[in-house]
């Protein structure tokens, strides 16, 4: 036997004989994790969570199959609750569910069966900026317009941002949404839109540039509201949320809904996990962010990759969960809580 042979045959035993690398070789061995999809195929929420289930094995001890799954339902609480309640907790249970996870909670939606604070944080593959957008026939083509105008929208449920910005704006800028809910989500939403049966709805930018680079291109739709507190550079003639409101409270409160886009499209894992098999989760995540092989495949398919770590979301929860109660009653109000 060669020296280099027997060298690799003592780093080969010592790896093997060693307790810890065992012990964390069967955390996933064999085992498949399932991320559930809180939203219908087609969005961005879907788009994320099957290109994490690519390559997130691969990061993995033990190089478990990961698959994804769709759950819907409520705006993307259905998923949420089940991953609070009912989804293993052995670190085979994975969720992508709606960026306002915690602003749903603070405001009482009666949708919420969890409590925000304790799920545990896997980790952001990006952040979003969901996006209003009108079909190119409807009257109204800007928020202004929207305050003249009533414009039919579809929407995908309470927690969802396509229901509950227009219903927000309703009541604090004095626009004219009507709007449609009970679509799964805004793959729905858009084919009722380009069907006729409404005007408008919301998805993510990220879902519109990649699956509907045509309309964008033919001008069949136009972008009038991006929930986020500045401008996309992406969207320069789109108002953004943050500039909406007629006085400090109601600036406070259009600025919560349009801070949800640092958590983005982030993944949970349910209370309770265990803290070994969390913890491969975390370094996994962030090190499958890193992947050549991922981010050459995110570039081609247009979508973007900004990460954050599982206590960054952690942090960023508990804060929108502090958010004060005058604001928090303000919003109950309006949606009737």
């Amino acid at each position: 036997m060669t020296p280099i042979m027997r060298t690799l045959c003592c780093v080969a035993l010592t790896f093997a004989a060693s307790p810890a690398f065992a012990q964390s070789e069967a955390l996933f061995a064999h085992k498949t994790i399932t991320i559930n999809i809180g939203n219908t195929s087609g969005g961005s929420y879907d788009l994320y969570g099957r290109m994490v289930a690519r390559f997130l094995g691969r990061h993995l001890p033990g190089n478990p199959n990961v698959v994804a799954t769709n759950m819907p339902g409520a705006g993307t609480l259905k998923a949420a609750n089940y991953i609070y309640s009912v989804a293993p907790k052995d670190g085979t249970a994975l969720g992508i569910v709606t960026e306002t996870l915690a602003l749903e909670q603070a405001v009482a939606n009666p949708g919420v069966l969890y409590d925000a604070a304790k799920f545990n944080w896997v980790g952001r593959i990006a952040s979003s900026n969901n996006v209003h957008l009108q079909w190119m026939t409807s009257k109204v083509q800007s928020i202004d317009d929207a305050k003249k105008y009533e414009t039919t929208v579809a929407a995908a449920g309470a927690g969802n941002l396509s229901e509950v910005i227009p219903n927000l704006l309703n009541k604090l800028i004095g626009t004219k949404f009507k709007v449609i809910t009970g679509y799964p989500a805004s793959a729905e939403g858009m084919l009722a839109m380009e069907r006729g049966e409404v005007e408008g709805t919301a998805t993510s930018w990220a879902a519109l540039k990649v699956g509907k680079a045509t309309w964008l291109r033919e001008k069949k739709i136009k972008v009038i509201l991006q929930d986020v507190p500045t401008r996309s550079p992406e969207l320069p003639d789109a108002t953004a949320l943050g500039e909406l409101g007629d006085n400090p409270a109601d600036k406070q409160l259009l600025g919560l809904y349009a801070s949800g886009g640092a958590i983005g499209r982030a993944f949970i894992a349910p209370p309770g996990t265990n803290p070994a098999a969390m913890k491969a989760l975390q370094d996994g995540f962030m090190e499958m962010t890193g992947d050549p092989e991922m981010i050459a495949e995110m570039a081609k398919e247009s979508l973007d990759l900004e990460p954050m770590p599982g206590e960054a979301l952690h942090e960023a929860t508990l804060k929108t969960l502090a958010t004060p109660d005058d604001v928090k009653a303000k919003a109950r109000a309006i949606f009737g809580r």
